[in-house]
């Protein structure tokens, strides 16, 4: 099971993700499926208010892009809140990590630049230890990038322990194939990942009940991810935790 040092308990991060400067929420990832939610200042105000102590944050145009995009709204996110925020979408150079993380952003989220470039995780990782999170996103059992659009060939468990080594501070894991699908979790492709590292590993992708909440936890991973449950009110970020 991962030491989840960098997470005090088993935490429920709100998904705060962005495409043209309002959140939205992707079916599978793909363009043109998307459901608007309005404001992210707005959003992630909300989420804090219900007792969120992470917020997850998405620059999907920077993902899909490969350069960031929703920089603007990103830094209102970052500036209204003050509890630790992740960030993940287009950040592809060492520049644009330490900007960011320097600028107040807790967590990097590295995915196409990680596997394109493995050593920008140790570079970013000795500068700013704990601070750089490795998303690997699996589809069919394999790691995809370019905003879920390219297969790697590359083993998700593998890979993760493979960024361990580089100096990677936690693994966001999310399942493609149940992502935004609102149908449930397929908890043993997580605890696949979780049991080939001692970092935290983060879950993402199809959660829909709570009981998603809990096979999640039971699989060993530090904290989960939710968007599209908590937008459509399936059930509220209060009762996410309690579970």
């Amino acid at each position: 099971m991962s030491d989840t040092d960098s997470f005090p308990a088993f935490e429920v991060v709100p998904a705060v993700d962005m495409q043209d400067g309002e959140v939205v929420q992707l079916v599978q990832g793909e363009r043109g499926t998307e459901k608007r939610y309005g404001d992210p200042v707005a959003a992630a105000r909300r989420w804090i208010e219900a007792g969120a102590e992470t917020l997850h944050l998405v620059d999907l145009d920077g993902a899909f892009e490969g350069e960031r995009q929703n920089a603007d709204a990103v830094e209102a996110v970052v500036e209204a809140v003050d509890v630790p925020v992740q960030l993940g979408g287009g950040i592809r150079t060492r520049e644009d990590a330490t900007d960011l993380l320097d600028r107040g952003v807790e967590r990097v989220i590295l995915g196409t630049a990680a596997v394109e470039e493995p050593d920008l995780v140790r570079e970013i990782s000795e500068s700013h230890p704990g601070r750089v999170m490795v998303s690997l996103d699996a589809k069919d059992g394999e790691v995809v990038v370019s905003g879920w659009t390219e297969s790697t060939g590359l083993d998700p468990a593998e890979a993760a322990a493979r960024y361990e080594d580089l100096g990677a501070g936690a693994i966001l894991f999310t399942d493609v194939d149940v992502e935004g699908r609102h149908e449930g979790v397929q908890a043993g492709v997580t605890r696949r990942v979780v049991e080939a590292v001692d970092i935290p590993v983060v879950a993402s992708g199809g959660v829909a009940s709570l009981d998603d909440v809990r096979a999640l936890r039971e699989a060993g991973a530090a904290a989960v991810v939710v968007g599209t449950a908590l937008y459509e009110g399936t059930f509220t970020l209060e009762a996410a935790m309690d579970a």
